[in-house]
Order: structure tokens, then sequence, then C-alpha cells
């Protein structure tokens, strides 16, 4: 496989120009970008500039609004619901974080769910905005229905990922960042690209059996939830998925299970929708509404130190802290720079070339 590393500052320059091209304020677009820039930074490269042609793709069917009206549409003290106006996830995602932070400052929490949104990238960036201000921060989304649920050969579910992000005091903060299937759709299109086989216990195809094909999806089959089979904890997987759909789009008015709209722009969204574009969830809550928050912080490291100086099966590996990896690639590729395999370079070269802007 070969790879072409970049700077982040190139890279994100030209996200930024992508994104005005398709009709975002300044403002917008650097944010957007900086969803995918991170993402890449952190080593989750399946939600990063990967994604640049899908979100093309889309506001070309016109599925996404650029310059959208983000506003409140309900409010308790404490609680909020966001119509996202069809806009970027990468843009109305913050919106409503800011907005759960804001409320957590005045009254210990902060709860806010979206409706009519679109992807919002990773579920890290937003819960991470809510770690900056010493709180707990909480996000997760529904997603295109690509998940079979338990026993089911039905695509009705999406990966539906869900963050938890703890501020530590000497450490890095701990980040529970994680689809609820087996594997996120991301990883199938970087093994479809790679031409790399998956591993099984990922994907079905269309009867149900057991696939290691990468493009398993595109002939009918579907994800299964995390655990993969029932031996091995799927129903729990379908429950954690079951349990951000609720949140992120029962609860907001949003669309749910198989009405929610596709990420691929070569699938049409339902004809007889049950609410407004794709949900999400967020959640902050004050450190110190349940106790000082260095207390909490030293203890957190406490934890942490405990956990990786555990006992391991085997000698050469040792037991990894919920986004320790991804703090390593963070502070590695900002001084060495972001690799992207060539297929994506090719990808991205074909949109520049398309929208009239300087090639990788």
């Amino acid at each position: 496989m070969t790879f072409h590393t970049f700077t982040e500052a190139h890279l994100r320059k030209f996200t930024v120009n992508v994104f005005l091209r398709m009709g975002c304020t300044p403002t917008d677009a650097a944010l957007a970008a900086d969803v995918l820039i991170r993402s890449d930074l952190r080593g989750i490269d399946s939600h990063g500039v990967a994604r640049l042609s899908g979100y093309i793709r889309l506001w070309e069917k016109e599925r996404i609004n650029t310059t959208p009206d983000i506003r409140m549409v309900h409010e308790t003290a404490t609680t909020a619901t966001v119509d996202g106006d069809g806009g970027l996830g990468l843009v109305v995602a913050p919106f409503a974080m800011k907005v759960a932070i804001e409320k957590a400052k005045i009254y210990g929490s902060g709860w806010v769910a979206v409706k009519n949104s679109n992807h919002f990238g990773i579920a890290g960036y937003h819960a991470l905005l809510a770690v900056e201000q010493d709180m707990i921060g909480i996000s997760m989304t529904n997603a295109s229905p690509l998940v079979a649920p338990t026993y089911s050969s039905e695509r009705l579910l999406g990966t539906n990922p869900m963050c938890y992000a703890f501020p530590a005091g000497k450490y890095p903060p701990v980040v529970v960042d994680m689809a609820t299937a087996a594997a996120a759709n991301g990883k199938l299109e970087i093994a479809s690209r790679a031409n790399h086989p998956i591993p099984e216990g990922w994907a079905q195809d269309k009867n149900g059996n057991s696939s290691t094909d990468p493009n398993e999806l595109k002939a009918g089959g579907s994800l299964l939830p995390l655990g993969s089979d029932k031996d091995h904890g799927s129903h729990k997987g379908y429950g954690l998925s079951a349990t951000v759909d609720i949140l992120t789009a029962v609860l907001s008015g949003a669309n749910y299970g198989p009405w929610v709209p596709p990420f691929v722009a070569f699938l049409d969204p339902p004809t007889d929708p049950v609410g407004e574009g794709i949900g999400h969830f967020f959640g902050a809550m004050r450190i110190d509404g349940f106790r000082p928050a260095a207390d909490f912080k030293n203890h957190l490291d406490n934890w942490i130190e405990r956990f990786k100086s555990a006992k391991t099966i085997d000698p050469d590996k040792r037991v990894i802290i919920p986004g320790e990896p991804e703090f390593a690639f963070e502070q590695e590729r900002v001084v060495s720079g972001i690799p992207l395999i060539d297929a994506v370079v090719q990808d991205l070269n074909i949109l520049a070339d398309k929208l009239g802007l300087s090639r990788l």
C-alpha cells in the first residue's frame, strides 16, 4: 500500500477550500475542516479527509444545506432540542455541544438532542469540547441503516457511535469513542480501497452468512452489531445501538432505524420519513457538580496508572487506556504529518479538479 504524507496545515487549507466551494461561510468551513483534520490527526482515517467526496456528493444531491439556520426549537433550563436545518453535522454538532456546555456551566449539566442534521464526523471531537471545560462530555449519533439486529438479515440500525470523554490530570483524557457495530463502515471502505479482506465477524451477506468481502454491503449484505453473534454478545451491541438510536432520533424528532437517510449519495432517502434528517445527542456534566475537579482528576490519574500497570497474559502486550492510541497518533502526526493512502489522494485530486482547486 502506497502512502503520501501531508502536513496538517496543507490538508487543512485544502479542506477549508473544499467547504468554501460548497458555499459554507468561512467560519463554518474552518470548523468543518477542523473536525475532519482532527480525525486524521487522531489516526481515525476513515472519518477524516477521506470523507470529503462523500459530503460533496450529498451537497450535489441538495441533501446538505451549507448555509443553515441552526436554532433551538425546544428548551428548558438544562435541556434543548436543536434543529440543524439540514446543515453539515460537522457544524451542527459543535453548535449543539456548546449549548450543552453553556447550560452545564450554569446548572451543572446540559443535555441537547438534535434533529435535521447530517454526518457529524468523529464523536470524540464533540465530547472533547466538554473536557476542555473540566466537564465530562457525551456525544452520539445515529447513522445510515447498515447494521442488522441480532438474528436478522435486514439492515435496521446504523453503526451508531457513542463517546464518553473524561478529563484527567497529568494524563490525556480517557476517551471511550466507539461504534456500536462490530466495525465502522469507514473501516470497510479503507479495506475496499486497499483491496484487503475484512476480519470475520464484521459483516454478513444478504442471506446472513459470515463474509470477509469489504464490498458486501453493496451486494445487499449488512454489518453486524458489536459482538458479531449471539454467542459472543451481539445482543449487547444491538442494545447499545438501539439506545443511541432512541436518544438521538426518537427523542429529537429525527429519522430512526431504517428511515435514517443514507450517507452515500447513490441511495436516495426513504420516501416515507418518520422525522427530519439524522439525529445526535450530547451531554456535558461539570465535574465539580459531584466533587472538586482536582480530586476527580487526581483519582482518574490513579485509575489510569493502576490499569496501565495491570499484569498481562503476553509480556509484549500492555493494557491500553481508552483514547491513548489516538492521543499518541495526534502527538506524532502534528510533527511528522498525516499519511493518506494512494486511493484517497487520487480521490481528493479528482475532487480538486472538479471544484477548480489546486491538487494535493
